[in-house]
């Protein structure tokens, strides 16, 4: 399994958003962006992987590859997906997730609950542009990437990254948005490290 957690500082936790408008919603386009380069291969949806939003450290939407239905490659539908999943957000009570869509489920989990959760099931991989080039390291089982939305990540994210991170990498000597950092990743993983085409 490959998860990618991004952390969205300002997004909304209410539906209240316009579809429209999606960078006015504290850049959740950015996060639609992430979701869409988890998933999408050309024809065909990544089963094997898993996108965990976290939503200004108070929410958490989790999309199932395996599970998915009704994702389109677009920043509006998925941002539809989202504020779906925010409007229901009553039905999540602590950290027992609601279903909102086929593979789409909402849970009142910050970033610590979500990255201690995901830690468990694999080894945590920040991204980050003072890492080690990721061709040095060897592609682990069961990754977990973590990645930040526009801003850096806050000193206390830092902080649970550091004290959770197995490895903390960087994917080449330009800094990239965090949908093409997810795109990179994939590859780096695709080609066990860069080393089989």
């Amino acid at each position: 399994m490959r998860q990618f957690i991004v952390v969205g500082h300002d997004v909304p936790t209410t539906g209240d958003f316009s579809l429209d408008d999606l960078p006015g919603a504290g850049r959740l386009d950015v996060l639609c962006r992430c979701v869409n380069a988890t998933f999408f291969l050309s024809h065909a949806i990544r089963e094997e992987a898993r996108c965990l939003l976290v939503l200004s450290d108070e929410f958490t939407v989790r999309f199932e590859g395996s599970e998915l239905r009704r994702l389109n490659p677009d920043e509006r539908s998925t941002g539809a997906l989202i504020r779906n999943a925010l409007d229901e957000r009553e039905e999540a009570i602590g950290h027992v997730e609601v279903e909102v869509s086929p593979g789409v489920y909402l849970s009142r989990r910050d970033f610590a609950a979500t990255l201690e959760r995901a830690a468990r099931e694999g080894s945590v991989v920040q991204l980050h542009e003072d890492g080690d080039p990721v061709v040095d390291v060897e592609p682990p089982e069961d990754p977990v990437f973590v990645v930040s939305d526009h801003h850096d990540f806050a000193e206390g994210e830092a902080e649970l990254l550091a004290d959770h991170a197995d490895h903390r990498v960087r994917l080449g000597p330009e800094l990239l948005h965090a949908n093409h950092a997810i795109t990179v990743a994939h590859n780096y993983l695709d080609t066990d490290g860069f080393t089989r085409y």
